[in-house]
């Protein structure tokens, strides 16, 4: 292989693997499709400055309509001398190292993402690559105007699960062991589920497993939760769907609890929706994820909690913020960058969750979240949805 100096202009960039799997691919090209296809962008030589994408020929008249790429082509266009495979991968990989040859492409450069079976067939036919890892990752973190609308309507429709979910909870009657029921049945955090699942499903949205933790179970801040859920004890909320059309994500997370509210929930919440404020007031342009991470975190040691997992021998008492302030959102629930210690940079267009939590094993937790778009002076948040325990 070439030395990395002979890499600094690379005649072309090369992108490949299934769309509907591989959102790197799926971001540049926005068409979706689920059969390997290799997208091409040329710097230099005869077709410098234009872009192909290779697919299968039965998608081609529907690529030329909707994907981003100057030409479609098929496997078959670019058939090498040895003739293409009969699998469908190799031979998109071989068509795609044939298109290089052909226009005069040595040397091209690939994302994380590239299937090994591209590099492979294009190192056979004598071409250099190699893989640059922040190629398109700016790319996705820098949201346009036709991503920050389908995260907008995302949010719009999780903030719509999440109203009538925690609706139920506040809505339901308490049995005299402290039980909730909805409807004359026990409210279940599986049966809670349901009812979030169904609703999205018809708005046209797949969902993964939301988390409905109840009492102690939501000091894991990843625990999907199951079992009855009681009056007087928080329950976590986090829906994250995504649209099964654009494949862009929602999520927010409320805490809701039925009945009376024990006081140290209300100052662990108060904290909590404080720290997101801090955050949130923090967020903009230029600033790094740790310093908005930071904002939260100071917030919530201010207020007496503490941060990180419990140490060894900690009591039941132990109340901390165990995680980040948040991470990026997109096509991926969850993406760079995190507002974590180390964060980088933020850059305008960058989708964010903010969402600060307190966990203790005696009660359980609170964590509130809403996403934010980043701007040069500032952030757009999406969400209109209220913060408070009280739903009814």
């Amino acid at each position: 292989m070439s030395s990395s100096a002979a890499f600094e202009e690379p005649a072309a960039t090369l992108m490949a693997g299934v769309p509907s799997h591989n959102f790197h691919l799926y971001h540049r090209i926005r068409f979706l499709v689920g059969d390997p296809v290799a997208f091409i962008q040329f710097h230099a030589g005869p077709a410098a400055g234009s872009s192909v994408l290779i697919l299968r020929d039965i998608e081609m008249d529907r690529a030329k309509r909707h994907a981003r790429a100057d030409k479609i082509a098929c496997p078959a266009d670019f058939t090498p001398a040895a003739g293409l495979s009969g699998d469908r991968e190799t031979a998109t990989a071989q068509a795609a190292a044939e298109c290089l040859r052909r226009s005069e492409v040595y040397h091209t450069v690939a994302d994380r993402s590239l299937p090994f079976i591209f590099a492979h067939e294009i190192r056979q036919t004598g071409i250099d690559i190699r893989c640059d890892p922040e190629l398109g990752v700016l790319d996705r973190r820098a949201k346009d105007e036709q991503e920050i609308e389908w995260l907008r309507e995302a949010q719009r429709v999780t903030e719509q699960a999440m109203e009538r979910a925690c609706s139920i909870v506040a809505r339901s009657e308490a049995r005299q062991d402290g039980i909730l029921f909805f409807e004359g049945q026990p409210l279940t955090s599986a049966r809670l589920r349901a009812t979030i699942d169904v609703f999205l499903l018809e708005q046209g949205y797949s969902n993964p497993t939301s988390i409905v933790a109840s009492g102690p179970q939501g000091a894991d801040c990843h625990e999907s939760g199951s079992g009855e859920i009681r009056t007087g004890q928080p329950v976590i909320l986090d829906i994250f769907p995504q649209n099964r059309k654009t494949l862009y994500n929602g999520d927010c997370t409320r805490t809701v609890v039925h009945g009376e509210i024990p006081a140290e929930i209300q100052r662990a919440h108060a904290a909590v929706v404080l720290a997101k404020s801090a955050a949130i007031a923090a967020t903009r342009a230029d600033v790094t994820g740790e310093d908005v991470h930071a904002a939260a975190t100071t917030v919530i040691r201010e207020h007496g909690y503490s941060l990180g997992v419990p140490p060894k021998g900690a009591g039941e008492d132990y109340c901390g913020m165990i995680h980040g302030t948040g991470h990026g959102i997109g096509l991926d629930v969850h993406e760079p960058p995190l507002l974590d210690r180390g964060g980088p940079t933020l850059i305008a267009g960058d989708a964010l969750t903010i969402e600060p939590g307190l966990y203790c094993r005696a009660w359980g937790g609170i964590r509130v979240e809403d996403l934010v778009i980043v701007t040069p002076d500032g952030c757009e948040n999406l969400n209109s949805l209220h913060e408070g325990l009280t739903w009814a």
